[in-house]
């Protein structure tokens, strides 16, 4: 492994942790309303609550904003498929939450592994991120008495979470859709659906546009911009079957990648230890069920191994609530890392539900007998008929069967306190970048970091750029964009050219099966540096034997996935580099080698509290590693406990 020397400065403002937000704003230029914001354009790929937040506040602003999105409607983007609930520190129910309280949860939550200043800041924007949301019509589930109600979620002590029964994504994904189309009608923003960007335009060492390919047609584009502005989601699918929608893709932050943007602590994956365990090696996906459900569900196993028993079959004497037993203090509302390790560990002693080795009960009878089948059905109603639906049981009468399964993705880009990456210009927005959540992200911030980047980070720092930045004119008939479009065609031709006979689906799948088994929730030296060589073997396989039908002229989803592909070829094999390098185990990442006697994670704050930033060196050539020393002034580095 090759380590740089490069200075990472993340730009944050001086001054004492709870004054730096405010301070940003009284330290950086703004950009006068009117026709000085309209001189200027903003593009943003990505639809979601990052990326479709960003663009109808950008366009509420009075900028010019391009957006982007590779489903046929802004409404699809993936954020709809979050359930449980959005955190936010606004103390409704009393229980001695508070702004520190969400910003110290979020710091340990993460193992120590994320930046105190971008956290704290995403703890104070979480209060008006409800306020904004409920002024929108956003229909969070309320007390009988009116009061927005609130529910716990893991790693915490306090309930803090807002939701909408179990479609907290997508109510809150109309709200930015409401706004968005608001300022598509307007004539602000300009709606692109079905366009995939396929390469980033770099001018002068600035982002200036990018390259994208409109998906029902084929045809190749150049948009230019005076900033750029990434929300395309996580990379979850890296191991085939994840709880991601199945057309989520690494493609445009990969492809930033590759023209200079550096790319932070990839290994750090969440594995969510409450999804539908898989039922053969036909699906394509997995099925999230929320995190909420360990409010009122209890997890366990039967504690003789081998026993095939339906649960209802199994008497009270011969369960074992590990979760509870284990971790007497949060019970089953441990963090997701935890709880997931927890069912892997007991599965890999031959305890788990009767179905398969790798499943585990979650079980609704105590709280349907204590609140009533009512109650729980208004809290979890569309869950409990979504898994009726997948498994054929009701969750009403017999215990769900859950395995822990790929969702969330730590790592992203390496962004400054002000989301710019390390190009001038490009800035990285929600799950794309890798800076609020450290090591293992907490149940319900996901659409907190969303929006809070979304409707009120991504404005300011962008303006403060175009303000500073002195951004010359630069229009897509610029020989730089002709070069990078050169250059994305002969990449599709290339791959057309292929003429194998291994499908898409047959490389991805063995892609997944090894990052899954090498590079999933438990990792060690041996297992990594084979998955190094077997995903090398296998992009030898996907350039020489892939089979590849129809033209790069028309629909061809054959060729999307495809060119999805070769990127995660690559970013996993940066996973496993990254997992490999990091002798420790914290959060998501856990080595073998790197545990307590207790089984439980083994950090090493003396060698490893930095964030890791790749650099891309070329094809078939070993990237460089820069660090960012992290700096804890305001918390105490100490071993997490839940216990």
């Amino acid at each position: 492994m090759t380590t740089g020397n490069r200075v990472l400065d993340a730009r944050i403002p001086a001054g004492p942790l709870a004054d730096k937000w405010d301070r940003h704003a009284m330290d950086n230029p703004l950009v006068a309303p009117g026709g000085n914001r309209r001189k200027f354009t903003v593009i943003v790929v990505g639809t979601g609550l990052a990326g479709g937040g960003a663009a109808a506040t950008l366009g509420e602003l009075g900028y010019n904003v391009l957006n982007f999105c590779i489903q046929d409607t802004p409404r699809r983007a993936h954020s709809v498929a979050a359930q449980g609930g959005i955190n936010a520190a606004k103390n409704y129910q009393n229980d001695s939450d508070s702004v520190q309280r969400l910003f110290y949860d979020t710091i340990k939550g993460g193992d120590y592994r994320s930046r105190e200043a971008n956290v704290y800041r995403l703890a104070q924007l979480s209060t008006a991120i409800i306020d904004q949301s409920v002024a929108m019509g956003v229909p969070f589930a309320r007390e009988y008495g009116g009061a927005l109600a609130n529910r716990s979620f893991g790693g915490v002590q306090v309930s803090r979470t807002f939701y909408a029964r179990g479609q907290t994504g997508q109510q809150l994904l109309l709200g930015v859709y409401s706004a968005l189309v608001r300022q598509v009608e307007a004539g602000t923003v300009r709606m692109y659906p079905r366009h995939e960007m396929l390469d980033l335009v770099v001018v002068d060492g600035r982002a200036r546009g990018i390259i994208v390919r409109e998906l029902t047609t084929g045809e190749i584009k150049r948009f230019a911009a005076d900033a750029v502005v990434l929300a395309t989601g996580g990379y979850s699918p890296v191991f085939y079957l994840s709880t991601n929608a199945v057309n989520c893709n690494t493609t445009a932050i990969w492809r930033a990648h590759r023209r200079g943007a550096l790319f932070s602590n990839p290994c750090y994956t969440q594995i969510h230890p409450t999804a539908v365990p898989q039922m053969g090696d036909y699906q394509s996906k997995l099925t999230l069920m929320s995190e909420s459900l360990r409010n009122d569900g209890r997890v366990w196993v039967p504690k003789k191994p081998g026993d095939r028993r339906r649960p209802n079959e199994i008497p009270e004497a011969e369960r074992d609530y590990y979760l509870e037993r284990r971790y007497p203090a949060f019970g089953n509302l441990v963090p997701r890392d935890i709880a997931a390790r927890a069912a892997k560990v007991e599965c890999d002693q031959g305890k788990s539900a009767y179905f398969s080795s790798q499943s585990v009960y979650l079980d609704f009878a105590d709280a349907i007998k204590r609140l009533g089948k009512d109650v729980v059905g208004d809290r979890y109603g569309n869950l409990f008929d979504m898994y009726r639906e997948i498994i054929g049981d009701s969750p009403y009468d017999t215990p769900m069967m859950i395995y822990p399964a790929p969702h969330y993705t730590m790592g992203g880009l390496w962004v400054d306190y002000d989301l710019q990456g390390t190009i001038d210009g490009l800035f990285v927005a929600g799950e794309k970048n890798f800076s609020d959540h450290g090591a293992n992200r907490l149940g319900a911030s996901a659409l907190m970091q969303g929006l809070a980047d979304g409707y009120f980070v991504v404005p300011r720092v962008v303006a403060s750029y175009l303000a500073g930045a002195k951004v010359s004119t630069v229009k897509a008939d610029h020989e730089a964009f002709a070069a990078v479009e050169d250059e994305t065609r002969a990449h599709l031709k290339r791959l057309l050219a292929i003429k194998g006979k291994r499908t898409v689906r047959d490389i991805h799948w063995e892609l997944g099966r090894t990052m899954w088994d090498k590079v999933g929730m438990s990792r060690n030296a041996a297992g990594l540096n084979e998955a190094i060589a077997t995903i090398g073997k296998l992009r030898e396989s996907f350039w020489h034997d892939l089979a590849l039908t129809g033209s790069a002229e028309d629909l061809n989803k054959q060729l999307e996935q495809a060119n999805r592909l070769c990127d995660y070829l690559e970013l996993g094999e940066l996973m496993a580099r990254d997992a490999l390098m990091r002798e420790e185990s914290c959060g998501g990442h856990f080595r073998d080698e790197h545990q307590t006697p207790e089984g439980e994670a083994k950090r090493d704050d003396a060698n490893f509290a930095f964030v890791s930033a790749w650099e891309y060196t070329g094809p078939g050539r070993e990237p460089v590693m820069h660090k960012e020393p992290l700096v804890f002034e305001n918390v105490e580095l100490k071993t997490r406990s839940y216990k």
